[in-house]
């Protein structure tokens, strides 16, 4: 019988828990993905040393500002874990990482080259109002010079904390673009006023401030790694249900 907070909880409780919840799928595919983790880890002689997990308990407890013992079992027992389960669970995320690791690391560049495109960045601007004409109106008097696109932005957009930041919507990567929408700012000049697009929940004005090229970041490299290394587990994951070898 497993004890949790004092209350006594059967296994098959937890079971009928998550099919409630609709979660069960989700777990069941976790504990799968940590086997084919294991097994293909083993195959490749790749193991975590104990060194290696204190330096990464040392850097979450740092993080999470848990400078004494007594702090981090406190948060241990919060959380209904021992020490034990906590590690564990450490070593399978490094375990995860130094795998992905050996298997995608030299890949990443022929990834990156052939789909450069996708991580080109764009610092844009952005006016987003419900009606035609409003949206018209506005890109023709930005266009006179009667008020600038920041006033308009400020003044006009839907969305209160764009209106904040008078229309500025962030660096975004061309992937995070609608197609239509990714081809109007790349094919834009700094400093164009696009539109009005019809693109829900209105019509948008759009002005590019700045095109940053595609760089392989750190950040990029390993964002990179995790998408091959996920469509990986779920390919091995698949075949080995289909084949029933787990």
């Amino acid at each position: 019988m497993l004890d949790i907070s004092n209350l006594p909880i059967e296994p098959n409780e937890i079971i009928n828990s998550l099919k409630r919840d609709v979660q069960l799928r989700q777990i069941s595919q976790k504990l799968l993905y940590r086997r084919v983790v294991e097994q293909a880890a083993t195959e490749r002689d790749i193991i975590i040393t104990p060194e290696e997990i204190q330096t990464e308990v040392d850097r979450v407890r740092h993080e999470m500002r848990l400078e004494k013992a007594s702090d981090t079992l406190t948060w241990l027992a919060s959380q209904m874990i021992t020490p034990e389960d906590w590690e564990a669970g450490i070593r399978d995320r490094l375990l995860g990482k130094k795998l992905s690791e050996s298997l995608f690391s030299q890949e990443v560049e022929k990834f990156f080259a052939q789909n450069r495109l996708n991580y080109e960045q764009v610092s844009l601007y952005q006016i987003i109002v419900e009606d035609e004409k409003v949206a018209q109106e506005l890109f023709y008097q930005i266009e006179e010079q009667e008020i600038s696109f920041y006033e308009a932005a400020h003044f006009y957009d839907l969305d209160e904390e764009r209106r904040r930041r008078c229309g500025y919507g962030g660096k975004l990567y061309r992937r995070q673009l609608a197609p239509d929408i990714a081809s109007a700012v790349f094919g834009a000049s700094l400093g164009e006023l696009i539109g009005p697009m019809n693109i829900e929940p209105g019509y948008r004005l759009l002005m590019v401030e700045e095109f940053i090229p595609a760089e392989l970041t750190p950040e990029i490299h390993q964002e990179i790694i995790n998408r091959m290394f996920r469509e990986w587990l779920e390919s091995e994951c698949n075949y080995l249900i289909h084949n029933q070898i787990i």
